[in-house]
Formats: C-alpha cells, sequence, structure tokens
C-alpha cells in the first residue's frame, strides 16, 4: 500500500529511510511547539493578545500535523509544514496592534481573518495560475532584505527576552550588567548547547537548546534557595523571572488543550476592512516567498527540479495555500513549508511519506502539553531559539544586489527598519516605498512592475490611516 501510495522504488527509497528521515525533519522544527503558543498568546513578552496558550498550540500541532499530510499526500514531497517563524511575529507585532487601532472588538480574531483571507487568495492565485507575476513583482534583493531584517528582529526581541539586553533611557538599549542573573545563564546555557550541536549538525539542535535551558532553569530553581540566604536573598536573584514565574508542569503527559478558544473564531468580515489591506498583503507576500524559497531550496537539494521548474509544482502551492486556510481557521498564524525539511532530504527522504511521518508526531507531540507550557512561560528558556533562528535568517543579506543602489537602499531600508522600528509592517514599508522612487529617480523605471506601485500605494494608505490612527 504504502509502496503504490509513494512510489518509493520508484523514488530510490524505503519505508525505514523515509521514516527516519520524518523524525529527523520533526526534531529539526519541533521548537515550534514550544515558541508559536508562546508568541501568540503573548506570554513569551509579559504582553498578553487574549489568546489561549493551550488552544494555540493544539492549533500549532493540528495545523502542523495536516498541512503536512496534505504536503506528502497530495504532492508527494518530503516537505513538512508548520507555522511560520517571522509571520508570528508580523501577527502578534503588527497585526493586532493594527486590529486594535481599527476599532476591532476581539484584535486576534481580526488579525486570525487577515490570516484566512491571506491564505484564500493565495489559493486562488495558484488556481488562475497567477504564481509568477506575484512571485516577480519583488525583486530578488527586496526578498532577502525581508527576510534577513525578520531575523535581526527576531533575534533581538530573544536576546530582549533572554535578560541580556535591556531598555535603556539615554541609549534605548544597553546590555544587562548582571550577567550573572539566573536569566541570563539559563538563556547561555541553551543558547551555547544549542549552537553548538548545530554547528555539529546534530539534528534537532535547537529543541536541544530548549530542553538544556528547561534543565537549567529546573536545577537553579531548586538549588538557589538553598545555598545561603545573602545569595538567595540578592535582588539579582530574588526578582529574577526563574524565582517570580517558573514553574513546574504538574504532569508530563495529559489530554491535548481545547480547541475551543480559537476554533472558527477569525473575524473574515474585520480583516476586508481599507485599513487591514496592507495586512493581509504583506501576509500574502511572507507566505508566497517563503514557500518558493522553501520549494526551490529543498527540491534542489533531492534533486527533484526538472530544466530548472519543479514537477507538481501547483499541487505543492495548493497544500501550501490550504494549510494556510486551515491554520487560521484552527486558530494559528500563517503555516508554511519548512526549509528544516532539507535536513530529511540530506538523511534520504524523498517521498511524501517523511511528510506524513512529521504529521503523525506532531499529533503525538500533543499529549506533552504541560511540558510545553512549562518551558514556554518562560522567556529564557525559547530565547535561544529566536537568537539562532534569528541568525539563519540574516544568511539570506548575502544575497543581496549590494553593487546596484537602486536595489541597495530599499532593501537597506527594509534590513535596519524591521528591527529600528520594531515592527515588520514599518519596516517593509520604508522599503516598498522608497523601491519605485529610487528606480525611477535613478533613471531604471523601465524595471519597476506595476504590482510595486500597487504595494507601494497601499503602504502610504498605512502610513497615513492605520499608521497615524495608531499614534493618536
Amino acid at each position: 500500500m504504502l509502496e503504490r501510495i509513494f512510489r518509493l522504488r520508484e523514488n530510490g527509497t524505503t519505508v525505514r529511510t523515509e521514516l527516519l528521515a520524518g523524525l529527523t525533519t520533526f526534531l529539526t522544527m519541533s521548537y515550534i511547539i514550544v515558541v508559536q503558543p508562546a508568541v501568540l498568546s503573548g506570554v513569551m513578552f509579559d504582553r498578553p493578545t487574549g489568546m489561549d496558550f493551550g488552544a494555540v498550540m493544539t492549533a500549532t500541532c493540528v495545523a502542523a500535523a495536516l498541512a503536512s499530510a496534505i504536503m506528502g499526500l497530495y504532492a508527494r514531497y518530503p516537505i513538512a509544514q508548520a507555522p511560520g517563524m517571522g509571520e508570528n511575529f508580523f501577527f502578534v507585532f503588527t497585526a493586532i496592534p493594527a486590529a486594535a487601532a481599527a476599532g476591532a472588538a476581539v484584535p486576534w480574531a481580526t488579525a486570525l481573518g487577515a490570516v484566512f483571507v491571506s491564505g484564500v487568495l493565495f489559493l486562488l492565485l495558484t488556481l488562475v495560475g497567477a504564481r509568477e507575476a506575484v512571485m516577480n513583482s519583488i525583486s530578488p534583493s527586496m526578498k532577502h532584505a525581508i527576510a534577513a531584517g525578520i531575523g535581526l528582529f527576531i533575534a533581538f526581541i530573544g536576546l530582549q527576552n533572554a535578560g541580556l539586553i535591556l531598555k535603556d533611557p539615554g541609549t534605548a538599549v544597553k546590555l544587562n550588567p548582571q550577567l550573572g542573573s539566573p536569566d541570563v545563564i539559563v538563556f547561555l546555557a541553551g543558547l551555547f548547547v544549542a549552537a553548538g550541536l548545530h554547528a555539529r549538525r546534530v539534528r534537532g539542535a535547537i529543541l536541544w537548546g530548549i530542553l538544556a535551558g528547561g534543565l537549567v532553569a529546573a536545577t537553579l530553581k531548586v538549588a538557589l534557595p538553598h545555598i545561603g540566604e545573602a545569595v538567595a536573598g540578592s535582588r539579582v536573584i530574588a526578582e529574577s523571572a526563574l524565582m517570580t514565574r517558573f514553574e513546574f508542569a504538574e504532569r508530563i503527559i495529559a489530554p491535548p488543550p481545547s480547541l475551543a478558544p480559537t476554533l472558527f473564531q477569525m473575524d473574515v468580515r474585520g480583516a476586508l476592512t481599507l485599513a487591514m489591506a496592507p495586512y493581509v498583503t504583506i501576509f500574502l507576500f511572507m507566505v508566497f516567498f517563503d514557500t518558493v524559497g522553501t520549494l526551490v531550496g529543498v527540491a534542489q537539494q533531492a534533486g527533484f527540479m526538472r530544466d530548472g521548474r519543479l514537477p507538481r509544482a501547483r499541487q505543492a502551492f495548493v497544500s501550501d495555500a490550504t494549510a494556510t486556510v486551515a491554520g487560521a481557521c484552527l486558530g494559528t498564524s500563517t503555516v508554511t513549508s519548512y526549509i528544516e525539511s532539507a535536513t530529511g532530504v540530506e538523511q534520504g527522504g524523498r517521498t511524501g511519506l517523511t511528510a506524513v511521518t512529521v504529521a503523525v508526531l506532531f499529533l503525538a507531540a500533543l499529549l506533552f502539553s504541560p511540558v510545553v507550557e512549562m518551558l514556554g512561560a518562560y522567556a529564557p528558556i525559547t530565547a535561544p531559539a529566536l537568537v539562532l533562528v534569528g541568525a539563519m535568517m540574516l544568511r539570506n543579506a548575502a544575497h543581496i544586489a549590494w553593487d546596484d543602489f537602486t536595489e541597495l537602499l530599499p532593501s537597506f531600508l527594509v534590513l535596519v527598519g524591521i528591527p529600528l522600528t520594531f515592527s515588520i509592517a514599518d519596516g517593509l514599508a520604508l522599503g516598498f516605498i522608497s523601491y519605485p522612487i529610487v528606480k525611477v529617480l535613478g533613471g531604471r523605471k523601465d524595471e519597476v512592475r506595476a504590482a510595486s506601485w500597487v504595494v507601494a500605494g497601499l503602504l502610504v494608505v498605512y502610513f497615513l490611516m492605520a499608521r497615524s490612527a495608531a499614534a493618536v
């Protein structure tokens, strides 16, 4: 049966190889099970969004399982899917505040509506064959700048969550002078374990880093109160997040949290407004180019490309778009293909059975919700994942056309604008608005496509309306 569905012999693989490849891919991307609910609920930033942690965790696992199964069975590729890093931060730091500024009764539900609409648009663009038009509307340099800028943003947030970088009224930010703080120690332990394992190409390095941070946190939580009042009672330790927020899970295995708080809660009507149009557009571009980059990258590695084209590309795009729509219905942000799938391909995965294996493992992970909540509720444990993912995303900056000033300046504005404005949308707007202007002033107006003007116009509206409204 498996041979008939996945054509194992034709692809030169076996059931055992595919299962091992699926396990490898799952280990490298499973950090999202902890990180996603911590991000969307706002627990990671100590700024509640209104989304239920447990419901988001269940939505994340179910959406990842459903999406990976669709990719494996319909497109028959060894590519796993889950809620994307980058899109989740845009959801929390940009889409939710924008919905609140627009007067939404439940801002996170309106933001979910924007994700849903972007997924439907992605699906329509795929079905009518308009993928190439969208793909070519943004220059390669700008695509890479977006990924690199979001990477810097995510890493910056990770350093702040760890307590390594602090706010400062004079210089905006500064290094924490108390490097012996338990929170910083937990973060550094997780970071160095993850970094060392990643450098050695150990599967699941980020997950192992999270678990190592959790082990150090648990050890310090138990040991610090017994090493003397002079130390345990010091302000650095007594007021640390470790002592005030980290709590042990009461059990390891439990029934999955209910989906009810987020299931079908997206506010589609609220998303279909002029105020939310720029955010729908950005969600669309982000998922589109994430998908393109991952599909091409993994396909090249696996040898799937034929004369520069990807067989069954339409099925792969439909799988991705359907996953985003389903994810919004379940209660999570944009679902997309994971570049971590390359690790499974390296392990020998060549068919959809690899992705289906990942799907099964995500469902199994639902049983460990108490541990996930314990780890996700204490930011220094998950901060190493943000820093490492951010560092890996920054590699995209190497592909920017630094020798072409009409590409360099808009890309640079995106790259630095996202972290410095603490807003993905604001950073993108700076770059996308400047792109056609710089091209025209540089005498290269023929390189500006109509879609670039449309996006720039939408973002001008975003600045004049949504951002000004938020500032009032």
